[in-house]
């Protein structure tokens, strides 16, 4: 069996690849937690010049898995295991945020939930052509987290990120790049191809400078991130309990039972 996180370095150009095309790369808490050590590994890795977060198949992901249980059958769990649950989105989002060398995610068919709260911590997201991004937390009845929400905010402006997030708009490789969600529109399965293209050039300058200047850009751009989000994995673990919210992940599971 191959590995869940497939990782590669070429000339100081490191690439992070999912490999869950059977599931549609759905991220399993197993699966979160190793993106989690790739990005620490990563941040204090010498000689990284630039990162590609990429997935197996045609599919980037399907984000968080939802029908998995041990995300939401806390009855008789304590106040600490309700909270650390959702943090581990939240950790792993941090982690590739953290990362001090340019990275780029690339984005094949589609990136949902999760995948898209992890995807807007990278640098640069180049989208293929028929690819989209999707938030369906609202509609499933509970409040963005990993910190997503201000970091929507900042890309897309208070509206849009109102469209995506609470209207759950699903936005298509034009759209995206339009809106602001994504920075570069590629060929169908070019993806990962424009992403090399873009860190290559990355690589060619001078790789202090760059550093320095990503950080500076970062500190500016996301110091109010913490204040806007600090609270979303309560909200989450308060939400995801309500009947409204219980209702619409059956309603959701019904859907999408497979057919014999």
């Amino acid at each position: 069996m191959s590995a869940i996180l497939q990782v590669s370095n070429r000339n100081g150009i490191w690439t992070v690849r999912i490999n869950r095309p059977e599931v549609r790369n759905v991220m399993s808490i197993e699966l979160m937690t190793r993106l989690t050590d790739a990005a620490r590994k990563l941040q204090e890795q010498p000689g990284v010049r630039a990162v590609i977060l990429a997935a197996s198949g045609p599919n980037f992901t399907a984000g968080a898995d939802l029908k998995d249980p041990q995300r939401w059958n806390l009855d008789k769990a304590g106040i600490a295991e309700q909270r650390a649950l959702p943090y581990i989105g939240e950790r792993m989002c941090q982690a590739w945020e953290d990362i001090p060398a340019m990275t780029i995610c690339a984005v094949e068919g589609h990136c949902i939930g999760g995948g898209t709260a992890l995807a807007v911590c990278t640098d640069f997201r180049v989208i293929a052509a028929s690819g989209y991004f999707r938030l369906p937390e609202i509609a499933l009845g509970i409040p963005l987290s990993w910190g997503a929400l201000p970091r929507l905010v900042r890309l897309l402006g208070p509206a849009k990120a109102k469209r995506a997030i609470i209207l759950c708009d699903k936005l298509g490789g034009q759209d995206a790049v339009d809106f602001g969600l994504a920075d570069y529109l590629a060929a169908d399965g070019q993806a990962y191809a424009e992403a090399r293209l873009l860190a290559t050039r990355i690589a060619e300058l001078p790789d202090t400078a760059v550093k320095m200047s990503k950080e500076a850009i970062n500190v500016t751009s996301n110091a109010l991130n913490r204040v806007a989000s600090f609270m979303a994995r309560d909200q989450l673990a308060l939400a995801a309990r309500s009947d409204e919210a219980v209702a619409a992940r059956t309603k959701f599971a019904v859907r999408k039972k497979p057919r014999r």
